[in-house]
């Protein structure tokens, strides 16, 4: 057998791995915080290539790591490894066997990804300089996982952060690589607006807060046309009302709930006191009473520039195509780990059959071997180039 027949079998062997850890995790998904099987073969896998995993007091999801001989800095690689409460619809022949569950944001081809950087940097540690630590977070869908990551001390030491997303629009072999702002906040609200109930047929005798439910609604929208930068994006959406349970009563209160996304820093702050003082405000008017509550959710994934250059260049040095993405309004909690290191997340091309969280969500599965090369090279590169 010659060198070259040698070497592609091996990359058909480490291919069929991967594909073969994927597939296992989808068969088998648990939701956030419950991921206890699907960390003990993520540490089986990685004990078995002969990775390092470290003792942190995370009860699901786990850290490993892989010393270089040389000295350099820590970095950290993140996947995430929850899964859906999601009936699946595929008809694979590896589809979840726990009803009501799926991995259908991709998290298993995340996950098994960043196994396969492992493996492959677990191979060239006489050479690497310095430390990469690879984070497998659990409950990134309740916006959770990164938090007790932080709170386990498992970041203590590392430099830079580093992660991504299957993006189902973009073909295999293609990254999206985006400075500043990629993916945006996810914050929700809840707004009470207290009138006074009475007769739908003398309307006069009430402060009816259907009506005034009705002009906050018309009113929030005014906030992101005319108090924020028009260059800037961010959206209010009124996702739930509710009040009322009869044809010929006005009701004493309504309750409104909803989202707010934005992808500038400044915005997300500013929000919350706007639509606070729009919903008192316009109440009052009418006599009665609104009480809003704000609950911080996510941050925004907001890319260090500093990092741009090395992404791209690691892509064409691995024969990769880049491209920069368009943001996208849903939230990711990665952001939580950028407040706190430098960070960069990118789009991993997979041409999906849908969007994520759909029931009938795939992906091509070449697209395990380009992740988990180009983290790998990536990670390389970044601590040969390393500069404090």
């Amino acid at each position: 057998m010659t060198e070259t027949q040698t070497d592609t079998q091996t990359k058909t062997g480490f291919y069929e791995k991967l594909v073969a850890y994927r597939r296992e995790l989808h068969t088998h998904p648990e939701l956030s915080a419950k991921e206890f099987a699907t960390t003990e073969r993520i540490r089986y896998w990685l004990t078995e290539e002969g990775v390092t995993i470290l003792d942190f007091p995370l009860e699901t999801g786990l850290i490993a790591e892989i010393v270089g001989a040389l000295p350099g800095p820590t970095i950290a690689l993140r996947a995430d490894i929850d899964a859906l409460p999601v009936k699946e619809a595929t008809g694979l022949p590896f589809a979840s066997e726990t009803e009501g569950l799926m991995h259908a944001c991709g998290h298993d081809y995340h996950t098994a990804s960043m196994i396969g950087a492992a493996i492959l940097l677990q191979g060239k540690k006489a050479s690497l300089k310095g430390t990469v630590r690879f984070i497998f977070q659990p409950a990134e869908e309740i916006a959770q996982g990164a938090k007790w990551v932080e709170e386990s001390g498992a970041l203590k030491e590392v430099s830079a952060i580093f992660g991504m997303h299957n993006k189902p629009d973009l073909p295999v072999g293609t990254i999206g690589i985006r400075e500043g702002g990629l993916m945006a906040s996810a914050d929700r609200f809840e707004l009470e607006i207290h009138g006074v109930g009475g007769h739908a047929g003398i309307p006069d005798s009430t402060i009816d807060p259907i009506v005034i439910a009705s002009q906050i609604i018309t009113g929030l929208q005014t906030i992101i046309s005319r108090n924020t930068s028009p260059f800037h994006n961010a959206v209010i959406s009124v996702t739930q009302i509710h009040g009322g349970n009869s044809w010929n009563v006005i009701p004493e209160k309504v309750y409104l709930e909803g989202t707010v996304r934005a992808f500038q820093k400044e915005d997300r702050e500013k929000i919350p006191e706007l639509m606070r003082r729009a919903a008192e405000g316009i109440a009052s008017g009418f006599g009665a009473v609104a009480d809003f509550r704000w609950h911080p959710y996510v941050s925004i994934v907001d890319n260090d520039v500093r990092f741009k250059a090395i992404l791209a260049e690691t892509a064409e040095e691995q024969g990769y195509r880049f491209v920069e993405p368009k943001p996208v309004a849903g939230g990711e909690d990665f952001a939580h780990y950028q407040t706190l290191i430098p960070g960069f997340f990118v789009f991993m091309g997979v041409e999906g059959t849908r969007e994520w969280h759909h029931p009938e969500f795939n992906l091509k599965e070449e697209a395990l071997a380009v992740a988990a090369d180009y983290f790998a090279a990536l990670a390389i590169k970044v601590l040969d180039q390393w500069k404090a």
